[in-house]
């Protein structure tokens, strides 16, 4: 985040330079440098003659190249974007002759998402000698997206409470164009300095604070056998936004936290929150089910996961149903 921040701020100073390879996972960040590039670098009375767009499902690396070599027209600069690059993945080191010879009055942009080139061959470093810039945008952990929503809203001025992020992640996974599509629709309803809390993301999103894995594995830790057999009920009921593959990760990574968490000498809540990765907010969470699920408990539980994940694909259990699956595991698990 403070990389993209970085590069944004030398473009609007107008430090530009002639090729930005953006690649990587997480696509958020790419289509955030380049639709910056795409609105600010030229005026208005400039794109119509001297921005072009170009997807490489329908370009060569010669039509790239062509675009990249013509002179701007009553302009400075022109801007060349190539949206979906990753779809010249197989000819992209083409491109290497080009990058060791820039025109210097174009500003290229590639979209390389999913994708990364390779640093020992010729494009990666032809990029990089010749003043141009390769961008990698990486996959966030699960543990570091709420501290990622935080962050962004905090920028923004709003806040968010530690359980209403985790709502967002548990329901959204890592996918941060999702959470920043949502995360805008709460300020469309919100003002300006408020604190998100979970009843803003059940009214304006629709996930609900208190039937979801957040806190299916709150009663799970707590051994609240009746909580937790209500919100299996309600997934039961509701399977298409709750599948159980997802509730069985999401249990397996706790589990597996808490055996993490047997193993250490040191209790104190800062370095359980260091060693588990996850929000202070919640150590404590860990540090009661660790004395309701001893080692041992821990390790079988681990074991009847795995089970419930394989007969949750569809190996051995084809007949049963998910709700059922889940409930079977409960009562293993609490019992």
């Amino acid at each position: 985040m403070d990389d993209v921040k970085q590069l944004v701020a030398a473009i609007k100073k107008g430090d530009l330079k002639p090729i930005y390879f953006l690649m990587g996972e997480e696509a958020y960040y790419i289509d955030k440098i380049s639709d910056y590039i795409e609105d600010n670098v030229l005026d208005d009375s400039e794109k119509g003659f001297n921005q072009m767009v170009l997807y490489g499902r329908d370009v060569t690396i010669d039509d790239i190249v062509s675009n990249a070599k013509r002179y701007p027209m009553m302009a400075e600069r022109q801007v060349v974007i190539v949206k979906e690059a990753q779809d010249l993945s197989r000819t992209i080191e083409k491109l290497v002759e080009y990058a060791n010879n820039p025109q210097p009055s174009t500003v290229l942009v590639l979209n390389y998402k999913y994708k990364k080139l390779d640093k020992r061959k010729a494009l990666f470093k032809a990029i990089n000698k010749n003043g141009g810039i390769v961008f990698e945008s990486k996959k966030m952990y699960e543990n570091q997206v709420a501290d990622w929503i935080r962050r962004v809203l905090a920028g923004q001025n709003y806040n968010i409470s530690p359980k209403a992020a985790q709502m967002l992640v548990e329901f959204l996974g890592t996918n941060l164009s999702k959470i920043d599509n949502e995360l805008n629709k709460l300020k469309i309803v919100l003002p300006e300095g408020t604190q998100i809390t979970p009843d803003h993301i059940e009214e304006n999103i629709g996930i609900s604070k208190d039937f979801n894995n957040f806190e299916l594995r709150k009663a799970v830790g707590q051994r609240n056998v009746l909580k937790a057999h209500q919100i299996a009920k309600y997934f039961a009921e509701n399977p298409k936004d709750n599948p159980i593959v997802v509730s069985v990760a999401l249990l397996f990574s706790f589990f597996s936290q808490l055996l993490h968490l047997h193993g250490m000498s040191d209790r104190n809540p800062r370095s359980v929150a260091s060693a588990l990765k996850v929000n202070p907010y919640f150590v404590n969470e860990y540090l009661d089910a660790a004395r309701n699920y001893p080692m041992k408990k821990v390790s079988y539980i681990i074991g009847i996961l795995r089970e419930t994940d394989v007969k949750s694909k569809g190996v051995g259990a084809n007949a049963i149903p998910q709700g059922d699956l889940l409930k079977e595991l409960l009562v293993k698990i609490l019992g």
